[in-house]
């Protein structure tokens, strides 16, 4: 792979809070320079956390990538060991240690103290580390991922990978913080907006029980709850969309914990359009979610971009394209990413990650292709025979859920895509409705269709049709792939893509083609939305509207701007 640089490569500090809907003043972060080492060995080992570093690591960056100045893969049978020391900053406060993700399972050391453990690749967790913690600290976190050589969860992670799969990511690769807290403190909130009856409920979980809390909101009314609930009348609320990414900002307070966070009053269904066919809904009102396809990756930092600046130039990017809808594809952002989604005005389909054993191509390519659909209770079929790892999907959903739910502008769930590990997809969208019954869930994108309350297609080779005789709603989410390599701006000697093109005013003629042939006839037929391969390009892969080093973008913005209104018009 070549190394390429983001125009942020060489500016990857941020001292800005890493959760901004659960946010405290009392905090210290823990990014920066590490040591590392890579040792052969058992995760179990009772040594293990005592090896010795000699390797500098900027840390959250995973030691796969540029930014990280390892470059080096975490191998299946070696523990990746992470070593670090930090001063306690507050001696008579809890002190919570923050992980934004560890792919994949690690355990944690405070001053030779086994302080807690985490499995799952993609969701934060925390621990107290009060009782270990001395005046002068050492932190070790050790960390073993097979990635692809095992059935756990993994997203589009592969050793031997290429094409539409990448280099794997290993570790942490999210941001490390502490916390300190009073003795009694807000654990975490679960806001529900409710449009149709324009109130909004606030509810808390506290780490002793207490239930006694109360909401400044930001007109300074003070509004109490002695049940763990507060319900808060919205008069005349202005609602959020795209258009009007209006954020509600409110201070929560149980004893001498304060949190500020926000949220916002908007709702999405699905209905029905003047012309009966169905429709997806955001705020009752029927809409067109037009969006792209984002994988996420950065041509430095792998999974994790260099700063905030990097997360918000790809949905500033998208936004000026006329697009209103980014598909999250087999990953979940740091906090931020959602935050700035939020503020800016983008809706999010969110992915579930994938997992399973090595993918039968009969089941996710061959059979889906010439029209054949297969039960997902064929475990062994959709390689996913592993009753263990199916309990893991369960558990990380539900992480998950818990993680993302008070984001406002996530639209939909997306827990299979494409037959990658899908199984019992109707149990899973009934466990997922009793997590978030606010949500549309796309229970199969692409194919492997059982039966879910949409009709989910991908479309690349061949024109796009809307299917005949569907009550339930169409969507197309996953189309185009059109691919342009642009010399000096690729990681790799290798393309891919769906169709390929010699120069930017050929692509973008393709692209008009597309919409005014394909996508635009078919929302008047009442496909109700649309997702384009992809936002930026990644390692093989050179389908996105900007290089993989976000240096060059390949689109004409005002042009993509314009067909995409016409969506909106039709």
């Amino acid at each position: 792979m070549n190394k390429l640089k983001t125009p942020w490569s060489e500016n990857v500090n941020s001292t800005q809070y890493p959760r901004p809907q659960l946010q405290r003043q009392n905090w210290q972060s823990l990014d920066g320079y590490w040591q590392c080492a890579f040792v052969k060995g058992n995760l179990d080992s009772p040594d293990v956390y005592k090896t010795y570093c000699d390797t500098s690591i900027l840390v959250p960056f995973s030691p796969e990538s540029f930014l990280s100045q390892v470059g080096r893969t975490t191998m299946p049978d070696e523990i990746l060991v992470y070593k670090t020391h930090f001063s306690l900053l507050e001696k008579d406060k809890i002190s919570i240690l923050h992980f934004g993700a560890v792919d994949y399972e690690c355990k944690i050391f405070i001053n030779g103290e086994y302080a807690g453990s985490h499995i799952g690749g993609y969701t934060c967790f925390d621990i107290d580390i009060t009782r270990y913690l001395q005046d002068e600290n050492t932190l070790v976190v050790c960390v073993k991922d097979p990635t692809d050589e095992q059935p756990i969860s993994r997203g589009k992670q592969k050793f031997k990978h290429g094409g539409i799969w990448y280099t794997p990511t290993s570790g942490i690769w999210q941001s490390v913080w502490i916390e300190y807290l009073p003795k009694q403190y807000i654990k975490s909130l679960k806001i529900t907006p409710d449009l149709d009856n324009s109130e909004v409920s606030i509810s808390i979980l506290t780490n002793d029980g207490g239930t006694s809390f109360q909401i400044l909101d930001e007109d300074k009314k003070l509004h109490s709850s002695d049940n763990g609930q507060i319900i808060i009348k919205m008069e005349n609320p202005s609602l959020w969309s795209p258009e009007n990414p209006r954020l509600y900002y409110f201070e929560a307070i149980y004893k001498d914990d304060k949190v500020k966070s926000y949220f916002a009053m908007r709702k999405f269904s699905i209905g029905k359009r003047d012309d009966g066919k169905p429709c997806f809904m955001l705020n009752n009102k029927p809409y067109f979610m037009t969006g792209l396809l984002d994988q996420g990756y950065w041509s430095d930092g792998l999974y994790t971009a260099p700063n905030d600046e990097a997360l918000i130039f790809d949905i500033e990017l998208a936004k000026k394209c006329g697009f209103n809808t980014l598909r999250k594809h087999i990953k979940i952002e740091p906090m931020r990413w959602y935050y700035h989604c939020d503020r800016l005005g983008m809706i999010v389909w969110q992915d579930f990650i994938n997992g399973g054993g090595k993918y039968n191509k009969a089941a996710i390519l061959i059979l889906p292709n010439i029209g054949i659909n297969v039960k997902d209770s064929r475990y062994s079929f959709y390689s996913r025979k592993d009753e263990e790892n199916r309990r893991l999907y369960y558990s990380e959903m539900k992480e998950t859920v818990e993680q993302l739910y008070n984001v406002p502008s996530i639209a939909l769930w997306t827990p299979f895509n494409e037959g990658w590990g899908q199984f019992d997809s109707l149990k899973v969208c009934e466990y997922l409705r009793t997590l978030d019954s606010t949500r549309i869930i796309d229970h199969a994108s692409g194919w492997s269709d059982q039966g879910g309350e949409l009709r989910s297609i991908h479309k690349y080779f061949v024109p796009f049709k809307m299917p005949k005789k569907e009550r339930r709603p169409v969507i197309l989410s996953e189309f185009g792939g059109y691919s342009l390599s642009l010399e000096n701006h690729t990681s790799s000697d290798k393309t891919f893509g769906y169709a390929k093109f010699k120069d930017k005013e050929k692509l973008n003629s393709a692209l008009k083609n597309l919409w005014e042939k394909e996508i635009i006839p078919a929302k008047k037929q009442g496909l109700c939305a649309a997702i384009y391969t992809q936002l930026s390009d990644v390692q093989d892969e050179t389908n996105g509207l900007v290089t993989y080093d976000r240096k060059e973008v390949k689109v004409d913005c005002r042009l993509l701007e314009q067909l995409n209104k016409k969506l909106n018009l039709t």
